[in-house]
């Protein structure tokens, strides 16, 4: 039986930003579930529920203060059943986020063991005691900026936080803390969730000795970046081996509850992709796992082929999962701009690029209008790390505008009140409504193309193979049980000539944008794709010469 995560459709729901029902501005559970319909006629397999988990929103629910219970910003635990059962009534599967590498300063574990080092939760987060002068152990730097240590005066050590000071980070050497852990996970997987995303699931285990992270550059050269963060090589502050066998112990209960599936998210400049394929090989970890390989700004052909190619490379058997936006990152549309005529035609190239990909897809709410990044004054800035490094990095808020539904000015349908974030009249005219209507739109676009993908084995699981084209065409070969499929894209706003060598007889499929075939030549537009199906184990290649 076909495994409903390999090669499956995941939609990120970010709730803050999806649908109010009750006028306070801010997303809720009731709206996913009027929404439920809309997010099932994308064609998608599951939906991904950003935290939802009680918190005191310090870093957007990233900050975790109970497990197991629902903020009441986004409603209750019945609002979840609810939500899960409306969802699989309708063919859907519903992961959530486990943020469990740090829990909230106020969890009431962590509340225990601030003030002591000797009661029965002293050693669930990673303390230390300071260096003879009184400073931090070592030299780890926060995600958000500034050392990662915060001083403890009842204590009289420091405690690690990898991203705010409010974010304390749990001690997984502990086997206690996996326990409690694991015991969170079952908790949801009974109440009927389909599995997780692993929130920063390289960050669980730190170096027990405390090592101090080398420079990125070394030799004493100097290279400085807007958060000092990216000038160290964190070897000690996350990726450690010790990590493998507590992923082998979250398999094992998932496996307990069949038909379930993870994915983690690997926050990781230097090796991303290495452990990615690491940590979903041999059937006994996470199932997926996805990096920032793809959310950045490089767009060639050469880039996307090598990270492809070097994730098979490193495993046979592991399985990715592709995204080009999220909650974490610029907006594709615009971090990409420069290289189609339209946001339009760039949605539809991107969506049948992700379609064609050896691996899983997710997607993040709106990019399916063709959303762009929005501007924020500081004034309007929620996010801490857009705070911190203003103006060079402007943070997270810009992709976390909320949904424009309706036709008209903001909030379009979003909410009755205010929304938590302001709504531009570039948002609005990339309204639902209107592009529902338009056969033509970025929206309808991703309607056909996955729903045309699911017809198509070799699209979902087959291998693939890349023809050696140079920029900006990128073409490869997908392999399937009875067909195989020829995909081509122009990743320019020029006109691209590309023909197919060999005996192959190509059938162009009705979902390519701006090809023309003529014999065995073929066009490609700006922003142009192809699908060219053609019979299984052929000999046939793409070829581009500039």
């Amino acid at each position: 039986m076909q495994e409903w995560w390999r090669g499956g459709v995941i939609y990120q729901v970010y709730p803050r930003s999806f649908q109010d029902t009750n006028g306070d501005g801010i997303g809720d559970l009731p709206g996913i579930i009027r929404r439920l319909d809309y997010i099932a006629s994308l064609g998608v397999d599951c939906i991904w529920l950003s935290p939802i988990q009680q918190s005191p929103q310090a870093d957007m629910g990233y900050d975790v203060s109970d497990y197991r219970e629902v903020d009441r910003l986004f409603g209750s635990l019945q609002d979840f059943d609810s939500l899960v059962e409306q969802a699989h009534a309708r063919g859907l599967k519903v992961i959530m986020d486990q943020v469990v590498s740090h829990t909230s300063d106020q969890h009431p574990w962590f509340q225990e063991s601030r003030v002591s080092r000797t009661n029965a939760r002293a050693d669930w987060y990673v303390w230390s005691d300071p260096q003879p002068d009184g400073s931090p152990p070592n030299n780890w730097l926060s995600v958000f900026g500034g050392r990662a240590w915060e001083w403890n005066p009842t204590r009289g050590q420091y405690y690690l936080h990898n991203f705010l000071a409010s974010q304390p980070d749990l001690n997984f050497h502990n086997p206690a803390v996996q326990d409690a852990v694991l015991d969170v996970m079952r908790f949801w997987l009974e109440r009927g969730v389909d599995g997780f995303r692993f929130d920063t699931v390289n960050y669980y285990f730190s170096d027990d000795e405390l090592r101090s992270n080398p420079p990125l550059h070394p030799k004493g050269k100097l290279v400085t970046a807007v958060n000092p963060y990216d000038m160290q090589e964190h070897i000690y502050s996350k990726n450690r081996p010790e990590n493998v066998p507590f992923l082998q112990r979250i398999r094992a209960l998932m496996d307990e509850f069949p038909n379930t599936a993870s994915v983690g998210e690997v926050g990781e400049a230097q090796r991303a992709v290495a452990l990615m394929a690491e940590y979903t090989s041999g059937g006994d970890k996470l199932h997926m796992c996805y990096s920032f390989e793809f959310l950045g700004q490089e767009f060639s052909a050469a880039h996307f082929r090598s990270r492809i190619e070097a994730f098979f490379r490193a495993s046979q058997d592991g399985w990715p999962c592709w995204s080009f936006s999220n909650h974490d990152v610029h907006r594709h549309i615009s971090r990409w701009s420069g290289h189609a005529l339209s946001p339009d035609e760039l949605g539809r190239q991107c969506i049948a690029l992700l379609a064609a990909l050896r691996g899983s897809i997710c997607l993040y709410q709106g990019e399916e209008l063709g959303l762009p990044e929005s501007d924020l004054l500081y004034e309007e800035l929620t996010d801490p790390r857009g705070i911190r490094f203003w103006p060079e990095d402007k943070g997270r808020d810009g992709c976390r505008i909320p949904m424009p539904w309706e036709e008209g000015e903001a909030p379009n349908g979003f909410t009755s009140g205010t929304p938590w974030l302001p709504m531009r009249a570039r948002h609005s005219e990339r309204n639902m409504a209107a592009q529902d209507r338009d056969p033509g739109s970025v929206l309808n676009a991703y309607r056909s193309i996955l729903t045309w993908r699911k017809k198509h084995q070799a699209l979902v699981t087959g291998d693939i193979a890349f023809f050696d084209t140079s920029e900006p065409a990128l073409a490869f070969r997908r392999t399937g049980e009875d067909k195989d499929m020829l995909c081509a894209f122009n990743l320019s706003p020029q006109t691209l000539q590309l023909s197919i060598k060999g005996a192959e007889e190509p059938v162009l499929e009705p979902v390519s944008q701006s090809a023309t075939m003529v014999g065995k030549g073929l066009t490609l537009g700006p922003s142009g794709f192809a699908f060219l199906s053609v019979a299984s184990g052929g000999k046939g290649k793409i070829v581009y010469e500039d």
